[in-house]
C-alpha cells in the first residue's frame, strides 16, 4: 500500500461532505451570496438521496428561508400538508388517544408537510447544480486532509479496487484529493470523519454525551380506503416496556403511501432487546395492523438519530472547517424533526464562511458560526425541549412523558424550565445490564403479512456493496465479541443491528460450542448503531467503497 500513486487534486473555495439537506443548503447559500464561489459536494451514496432516511414530517421553515419560492416550483418535492394530528398511548390490548389540547403548541404539525426527505434532497441537488455547484455521488469521503499546522485543508475520497485481502485489484482507482479553503462536514449521524474531528479537536469538551436512537422505517402502499392523506399519527408505549424510551409513527401522504416507523432510544438496558423485532411486533397491534391489510410493502431502512439536543451539541468549528446538521446533533427529539435545523445550519455556516472568503481568509476557525447558532432559529427550536430526553431517561415512559410535557408548557408559557438544564448521564454504550440480570425477550415469528424477517427486509432496502473489498466494520480487538460480549451480554450486536450483519455461529449448534463471530458486511444499511451501542466500543464503522450501501428510492 506504500507504493500507491499520488492522488490527483482539485481545489475549491469550499468542500462539502454529504449531499443531505445540510450540505446542499450550505452549497446553495454559498452560491446565492457569491456566484463565483467554487463549491463541491461529495456523497457516498450511489446517487443523491440514496442514503437519506427520515420519517418524515418536515417543518418548511428551512426551505422557506433558503428558497422562498419553492412552493411555486412545479417539481417541488413536498405536496402533502398535514391535515390531522393524532397521539396515542398503546397497551398490549388497545390504546388511548391523547387529547390534542394537552399537547404543547410546538407538537402541532399543522403547517408542516409529509413526504420523502430523500426526494427533498434530490430536488435540492437540482437547485444547487443550477447555481453551479459540483456534486459527485458515489464518492465516499474517506480521509481528512490537514496542513502542517493541523488545520483541515480538505478531504480525500476513498480508493476503489482494494481487494478483501488488502491487495490492489485490477479495478483499482486512486481516490481524489479535494482541497478547500474551508471544508464542511454534513455526513449525518455519527459521521465517520466527523467522529474523528470531534475527537481530534476535543469538540465535546464541556458538553453532555451525545445520545442516540435508532429509527426503523417501512414505506407501504395501502388500499385507498385505508388512506387518510395528511394524517400524522404518533404513539408510545407497547411493545416497549415502561423503562425503555421510544415510539412510533404513521404518516399518510401522496397517492396511498404510508410511512410507518419505530424509534428505540439507544440507552436501553436489556441486551436481548431487538429494535427491529420491536418494530415488527408494533405493526401487529390491533390499532395499527388494519392500515396495512391488502397493502404492499415497498421499502425498508434504518438509521441512527441524534437525541442529545441542546446540551450535547459539540463545538461546531475548528481550523479549516465546521460541522453541519445531524453531524452536529440538531434533532428536536419530541418533534421527531431535524431536517429544518439541518438546512438552517447549512445556511448559517455558509453565511459566515462567505464573510471569511470575502476577507481572503482560509483554513482558520470561523468562530462566528459557533457563536451564532444558539441565538438562531436552531437554538430557539432546541432549547425549550432540552429536558425531554433526560426526563424520559430518568423517570421512564409515563413519568418522563408527563414531566416532559409540563416542562415544554413551562418553556412555552413562562420562557423557563423548572428543571434548569438537565444532564444526560451515561453514554448509550454504558447502559446495558449483564444478561443474567434481565428477563430475556422472546419475539414471535414474523407472519409475512405485516411483520417480516431481517433478511427479506434488507432486500427491500436495495443494499449492495462490492464484495471484494475490506470490511468497513472494523473490530479493534477481534477477541472481544466472543471473549467478553458473548458471556456478559449474549453478544448484543446480533440483536441491535437491524440488518443481520452480526452473527454468532457455533461449531456445534446444539451444545453451543466453538462460537465464532461473523460479520456480514454486505448487509449493512449504514445505520451506525453498532458504532454507537457496542458495550465494549470495539466496532468502528468506516466508509466502504463509494456507492455501497442502501439505495433508498423515496425514504
Amino acid at each position: 500500500m506504500s507504493e500507491l500513486p499520488e492522488r490527483e487534486a482539485m481545489d475549491y473555495d469550499v468542500v462539502i461532505v454529504g449531499a443531505g439537506p445540510a450540505g446542499l443548503a450550505a452549497a446553495i447559500r454559498l452560491k446565492q451570496i457569491n456566484a463565483d464561489t467554487t463549491v463541491v459536494v461529495v456523497e457516498k451514496g450511489s446517487e443523491v438521496g440514496a442514503h437519506i432516511l427520515s420519517g418524515a414530517v418536515i417543518d418548511p421553515i428551512g426551505l422557506d428561508m433558503l428558497l422562498p419560492d419553492w412552493r411555486s416550483d412545479g417539481a417541488r418535492p413536498l405536496t402533502t400538508e398535514v391535515t390531522e394530528d393524532r397521539f396515542y398511548f398503546l397497551g398490549p390490548a388497545g390504546g388511548v388517544r391523547l387529547p390534542n389540547f394537552a399537547m404543547p403548541k410546538l407538537m402541532d404539525n399543522h403547517g408542516n408537510f409529509v413526504g420523502s426527505l430523500g426526494n427533498v434532497t434530490r430536488w435540492l441537488a437540482t437547485q444547487a447544480e443550477a447555481l453551479g455547484v459540483e456534486i459527485y455521488p458515489g464518492f465516499a469521503a474517506a480521509e481528512v486532509l490537514f496542513d502542517d499546522h493541523g488545520a483541515v485543508t480538505g478531504i480525500a475520497t476513498g480508493d476503489m479496487g482494494i481487494a478483501k485481502d488488502g491487495s490492489i485489484s485490477e479495478r483499482f482507482t486512486r481516490g481524489m484529493a479535494l482541497r478547500g479553503r474551508y471544508t464542511l462536514f454534513g455526513e449525518g449521524v455519527r459521521g465517520h470523519l466527523s467522529k474523528q474531528l470531534i475527537k481530534r479537536f476535543d469538540l465535546s469538551r464541556g458538553k453532555e454525551p451525545q445520545k442516540f436512537g435508532i429509527g426503523l422505517k417501512e414505506l407501504w402502499q395501502v388500499k385507498p380506503d385505508k388512506h387518510l392523506r395528511g394524517l400524522v399519527q404518533h404513539a408510545f408505549g407497547w411493545p416497549l416496556d415502561m423503562k425503555t424510551g421510544g415510539g412510533s409513527f404513521l404518516y399518510h401522504f401522496d397517492d396511498n403511501l404510508v410511512s410507518v416507523g419505530f424509534v428505540v432510544h439507544l440507552n436501553y438496558q436489556n441486551p436481548t432487546l431487538s429494535p427491529f423485532d420491536e418494530f415488527q411486533r408494533f405493526k401487529t397491534h390491533e390499532m395499527v395492523r388494519d392500515v396495512f391489510g391488502g397493502g404492499k410493502r415497498l421499502s425498508y431502512g434504518a438509521r441512527a438519530i441524534t437525541e442529545g439536543g441542546w446540551q450535547s451539541v459539540p463545538r461546531l468549528t475548528f481550523p479549516g472547517g465546521a460541522l453541519l446538521g445531524c453531524s452536529a446533533g440538531f434533532v428536536n427529539v419530541p418533534r421527531i424533526k431535524g431536517s429544518h435545523n439541518a438546512i438552517i445550519s447549512g445556511m448559517l455556516a455558509a453565511e459566515h464562511l462567505s464573510e471569511a472568503l470575502a476577507a481572503g481568509r482560509a483554513h482558520d476557525e470561523v468562530t462566528g458560526y459557533e457563536e451564532a447558532w444558539r441565538s438562531s432559529a436552531i437554538g430557539r427550536d432546541l432549547k425549550p425541549v432540552r429536558n425531554v430526553k433526560p426526563l424520559w431517561s430518568r423517570f421512564g415512559t409515563i413519568g418522563g412523558v408527563v414531566l416532559g410535557g409540563v416542562d415544554m408548557w413551562c418553556n412555552e408559557l413562562l420562557g423557563l424550565s423548572p428543571f434548569g438544564t438537565m444532564t444526560h448521564g451515561k453514554a448509550d454504550f454504558e447502559t446495558l445490564k449483564p444478561i443474567d440480570q434481565v428477563k430475556p425477550i422472546a419475539y414471535p415469528k414474523p407472519d409475512g403479512v405485516v411483520s417480516f424477517d431481517k433478511l427479506s427486509s434488507v432486500f427491500m432496502s436495495s443494499t449492495n456493496h462490492e464484495e471484494d473489498q475490506p470490511a468497513h466494520l472494523k473490530l479493534l480487538d477481534a477477541s472481544v465479541p466472543i471473549a467478553r460480549n458473548l458471556p456478559m451480554y449474549g453478544e448484543p450486536a446480533r440483536l441491535y443491528c437491524p440488518a443481520g450483519v452480526y452473527e454468532v455461529v457455533y461449531g456445534d449448534a446444539e451444545k453451543k460450542t466453538d462460537p465464532r463471530f461473523v460479520i456480514n458486511a454486505q448487509n449493512c444499511v449504514h445505520c451506525k448503531t453498532c458504532d454507537i451501542k457496542d458495550p465494549s466500543q470495539n466496532i468502528n464503522w468506516v466508509t466502504p467503497e463509494g456507492g455501497g450501501g442502501p439505495n433508498y428510492p423515496n425514504m
